[in-house]
C-alpha cells in the first residue's frame, strides 16, 4: 500500500511530483543536463526569465531553489513564466540542500517539503501564480533602488574601461574579417529561437559573419547555420560546436586569467583571448564595431532596462554602455525581421519568366487563332532548318 501511494506521487495524502534530482549552483550550466521529467535544484537569487527559459525548454516537473526566487529588489520575470507554466516551484530552501541530495537522486516535492524517498530533507515556500504575483507587486518598491545602483555601476564601469570603450584598446586580432560587413551577434537570450527563424532570408540574402555567443553558437548551430567566431567563457557552449572550425575568442578577467581557455585547447584549437570587464555579448559587440562591421544585428540580447534589470548582474552596465559606444550600426533582430523585405532572386526571375511563356502557349493552344499561329511558325522553322542544312550540305 505505501509503495503505490508513493507511486502516485503522494506522501501522507498529499500530492506531490516525482523526478530525478539535478544539482547546479549555475542554472545555465544545469539547463544542459536536463531530461523530461527531471527536479532541478538550483541556488538563484531573483531568478531570471533566460535561466526559467530554459528550465520550461527542459521540461522539467519541478524547480527547487535554494534561494528566494524573488528577493524583492525588483519585479524579476523567471518565477512567474515557471509557474504559468504549470512547473512547481519550491523556494528559499537553503543551501543544505546540496549536500541532503545526490545527483541522480530520485526525490519527490509535496507542498513545501523535499523528500527522498520517505524522509524529508528540504523544506522551503510552495510559490504558485498567485504568490509569485504578489511578490511581484511587492518588488516593484525596489525598482527606484535598483535604478540608482544601476547608473553607479555604470559609471564605475565607464571609469574602468575608458580606454576600451572610447579607443578601442585591447580588443584582439583576429582572422575573420568583419570589415563593411553585416554581422549578427546571437546570443541565446529571450526568443533568440523565434528571431532567427524571421532572419532566415536576411541571413540567405546579406550573408552576415555569424557570431554566437557562448550557448548563442549551438544556436545558429541548431538553426541550421554554422558560426564564424564564438565569442564568450566557453561554459554553455558544447564541444562539437566548438570544434567546426569557427574561430574562438575566450572572454578573460580584466587581469588576463581565462579560466574557459583551458577547455578549448584541450579540445586542441587555438583561440584569442579579449580581457575585458562586462559581458560577453558586449565584448562580441565591440569586436565587430571595432573591426569595422557596417551593422551589427543582435538575436537574444538585452535591450530594454527591465531586461537590464532582470539579468540580475552588475555587468550590465557594460551593456548599456557598449550599445551606446556601438551606435547606429546596432539593430535589434525583431526591428531587423520587421522592415527587411527579401529581394526576387535572379533564379526566381527565371522562373517567373518560364512560367509566363508556358501560360502563353497554353492559351495559344486552345484557341482556334493560337493553333492557325503557331502552325504557321512551325512551317516557316522548317523551312529555316532546311535552308540552314542547305549551306552545310
Amino acid at each position: 500500500m505505501k509503495l503505490a501511494t508513493l507511486r502516485r506521487g503522494r506522501v501522507d495524502g498529499l500530492p506531490g511530483v516525482t523526478g530525478v534530482a539535478r544539482l547546479d549552483r549555475r542554472t545555465k550550466r544545469l539547463a544542459g543536463r536536463l531530461n523530461p521529467g527531471d527536479i532541478a535544484i538550483i541556488d538563484h537569487v531573483d531568478l531570471d526569465r533566460v535561466a526559467a527559459e530554459s528550465l520550461v525548454e527542459a521540461k522539467v516537473s519541478a524547480v527547487v531553489n535554494a534561494q528566494p526566487s524573488i528577493s524583492g529588489r525588483y519585479p524579476n520575470l523567471g518565477p512567474d513564466l515557471l509557474v504559468s507554466n504549470g512547473i512547481a516551484l519550491l523556494d528559499n530552501v537553503g543551501d543544505e540542500v546540496f549536500a541532503a541530495v545526490k545527483e541522480g537522486t530520485r526525490v519527490r516535492l509535496s507542498g513545501d517539503t523535499l523528500y527522498v524517498g520517505t524522509e524529508p530533507v528540504a523544506k522551503g515556500t510552495a510559490q504558485d501564480v498567485a504568490s509569485v504575483a504578489a511578490l511581484m507587486d511587492e518588488a516593484k518598491g525596489g525598482l527606484s533602488t535598483q535604478l540608482e545602483a544601476f547608473a553607479a555601476n555604470t559609471m564605475e564601469y565607464m571609469k574602468r574601461e575608458r580606454a576600451l570603450l572610447l579607443d578601442g584598446v585591447g580588443v584582439p586580432e583576429v582572422r575573420t574579417t568583419f570589415e563593411r560587413q553585416h554581422v549578427l551577434v546571437v546570443v541565446r537570450g529571450n526568443d533568440y529561437k523565434a528571431d532567427l527563424d524571421a532572419l532566415k532570408n536576411y541571413i540567405r540574402e546579406y550573408r552576415p559573419v555569424l557570431v554566437g555567443v557562448d550557448g548563442g553558437a549551438d544556436a545558429l548551430y541548431e538553426a541550421g547555420h554554422k558560426p564564424h567566431v564564438i565569442v564568450g567563457d566557453m561554459d554553455s557552449v558544447s564541444d562539437e560546436v566548438l570544434t567546426c572550425g569557427a574561430e574562438v575568442v575566450v572572454h578573460a578577467y580584466p587581469d588576463g586569467r581565462a579560466p574557459g581557455l583551458a577547455r578549448v585547447q584541450d579540445l586542441g584549437i587555438e583561440a584569442v583571448t579579449f580581457p575585458a570587464l562586462g559581458t560577453s555579448e558586449d565584448i562580441a559587440m565591440l569586436l565587430a564595431n571595432e573591426r569595422g562591421a557596417s551593422l551589427i544585428v543582435a538575436v537574444g540580447t538585452h535591450a530594454t532596462l527591465d531586461e537590464f534589470l532582470d539579468k540580475g548582474r552588475i555587468g550590465m552596465a557594460s551593456t548599456f554602455l557598449t550599445r551606446l559606444r556601438v551606435g547606429g550600426k546596432l539593430v535589434d533582430a525583431k526591428g531587423v525581421s520587421r522592415l527587411y523585405r527579401s529581394r526576387i532572386s535572379t533564379g526566381a526571375l527565371l522562373l517567373l519568366v518560364l512560367a509566363a511563356f508556358i501560360a502563353i502557349g497554353a492559351a495559344l493552344a486552345v484557341s482556334d487563332a493560337g493553333r492557325t499561329y503557331l502552325d504557321l511558325l512551325g512551317d516557316r522553322w522548317d523551312r529555316l532548318v532546311d535552308w540552314i542544312q542547305g549551306l552545310f550540305s
